[in-house]
């Protein structure tokens, strides 16, 4: 984070300035419930949370088959470029709902200086046009400086 940079924290100046980014890469959501096998994976993945069940990780698609993992549904990532605050309210509700309303799943993951979108890798392109859209109505309805 560059030094005096702020979050953005206000909905639609969150949204105006969201800049969807598709990532290279296909994602695969994964469980490990072994400890040992956990710490190994821990290294390869884009993201990982604890849950009373075990370790829930987001590991590149090709790391997960080489490991043998199961998984359901191959995903992109899509990065809001946005630095948004995690105290900002609406920008995940803005951007679910709109995908929602064109049956696309959004599985977002907040990190502490953007989102992230994991969507079907099918559907990710039309993801991207939908986010566009709503960042250019939410600039458009920007009030005039």
């Amino acid at each position: 984070m560059e030094s005096g940079t702020r979050p953005v924290k206000g909905r639609r100046k969150m949204i105006a300035n969201m800049t969807p980014a598709l990532q290279p890469g296909v994602f695969v959501f994964c469980s490990t419930f072994n400890n040992e096998a956990a710490g190994e994976t821990l290294k390869l993945a884009k993201g990982s949370f604890i849950e009373d069940e075990g370790m829930s990780l987001i590991l590149p698609k090709g790391e997960a088959d080489r490991l043998g993992l199961s998984y359901d549904t191959p995903m992109r990532q899509i990065t809001l470029m946005v630095f948004s605050s995690l105290t900002g309210v609406g920008l995940t509700a803005a951007v679910s709902g709109e995908l929602a309303r064109e049956k696309i799943p959004a599985n977002v993951v907040a990190a502490s200086q953007h989102d992230h979108i994991f969507v079907p890798a099918d559907k990710a392109e039309a993801a991207m046009e939908i986010l566009r859209a709503l960042q250019a109505r939410a600039q458009s309805d920007a009030p005039r400086s």
